[in-house]
């Protein structure tokens, strides 16, 4: 790897321990992690995708989950990318979108997935998501290898998504699927409970906002359907995504309390685990989501991981000048890295 870089942009690639210099330049007037966290979720995308499949896959009892796939023609041919929104997301955020155009562009399969009860699939299950689930992830990839056959699959997850897939890989290990061959997080929320710390900071708050306001809508959604189960009234004292955690999630869940559900649920404990391809991406300038220096020494320690490490990008953002492509950079590794590690059939 290598290209052009910039003295206001410095971009490490750490691949095996060893670092070299990577091509991210952020986009002219959008150096800052507030930039281009913001200017990501406004900037128009062109959606290129043919129309997709609707499939429930049934990953526990009375648990669907719904997904949008996109199939190319003889698709057992072809590699499978399998994408996971973050928290409030869908298959249908921004970055979804954009990462399967570029991933159906380059001949691959793409599934979208949604999370238990997002993209509107609130009925499909009585329980609600969290970040410890990365077991749904897996028994979509599972599906996938044992009913379609699909000989060749790659993850990727942002975010939230990020820290799941993650997980999955990290508990995988030496025994994950002979037919996945490559993971890949972006803006990965590896250690929780650090990173819902950072949220809270002032100048954070209006993201944590706008994921409060969506997770009272969802519980609340929840709450009309299974009247029996959940109760709304703690939402209106809810201030902080930690205090979301530690009364809503973690009751609901099964966790003790946020810090147990930040614990047991954080890709961080089990990174170091990981054996299949992985490429992680994260800004330095992320505003909220941070890696601790004891996780980026397990990454670090890990020959499997490609860990590239950005002084700008924003959270999921990562906008490049816009030359020869539409400049979403984070996307356009994706598929090179899942490129990279298959052999995908023209």
């Amino acid at each position: 790897m290598g290209g052009e870089t910039s003295s206001k942009t410095k971009t490490t690639v750490i691949s095996d321990g060893r670092p070299c210099p990577s091509n991210f330049v952020p986009r002219r007037w959008l150096q800052g992690g507030h930039r281009q966290t913001a200017a990501a979720n406004y900037l128009p995308r062109e959606n290129r995708l043919p129309a997709a499949e609707e499939r429930l896959f049934s990953v526990e009892p009375e648990v669907q989950i719904l997904t949008h796939c996109h199939w190319q023609k003889e698709r057992t041919s072809r590699t499978t990318l399998v994408i996971v929104h973050g928290l409030e997301g869908s298959s249908e955020s921004q970055y979804v979108i954009g990462t399967s155009n570029k991933a159906w562009d380059a001949g691959m399969n793409v599934v979208r997935m949604n999370m238990r009860n997002c993209g509107g699939s609130e009925r499909l299950t009585r329980t609600l998501y969290n970040s410890s689930m990365s077991g749904d992830v897996a028994a979509v990839v599972r599906a996938l290898i044992d009913e379609d056959r699909l000989p060749v699959i790659a993850v990727v997850g942002f975010s939230m998504g990020g820290n799941l897939v993650l997980k999955m890989d990290g508990e995988w290990g030496r025994n994950a699927p002979a037919q996945v061959k490559a993971v890949i997080g972006i803006s990965p929320a590896l250690d929780l409970s650090l990173s819902a710390k950072t949220l809270h900071e002032w100048q954070n708050r209006i993201y944590e906002y706008g994921f409060l306001i969506g997770l009272h809508g969802s519980v609340t959604r929840k709450a009309r359907l299974c009247p029996d189960l959940y109760r709304t009234y703690p939402l209106f004292s809810i201030r902080s995504l930690r205090d979301f955690d530690d009364r809503i999630t973690s009751r609901y869940g099964g966790f003790n309390g946020a810090e147990e559900y930040y614990y047991r649920a954080a890709a961080a404990r089990v990174v170091e685990q990981i054996a299949v391809p992985t490429l992680i991406i994260h800004a330095n300038d992320d505003p909220f989501i941070k890696i601790s220096a004891e996780t980026r020494g397990k990454i670090l320690a890990n020959p499997h991981i490609r860990y590239i490490e950005t002084e700008h990008g924003g959270h999921c953002a990562f906008l490049a000048n816009p030359v020869g492509y539409d400049g979403r950079w984070a996307e356009k590794k994706i598929v090179e890295f899942v490129q990279e590690f298959t052999q995908t059939t023209a």
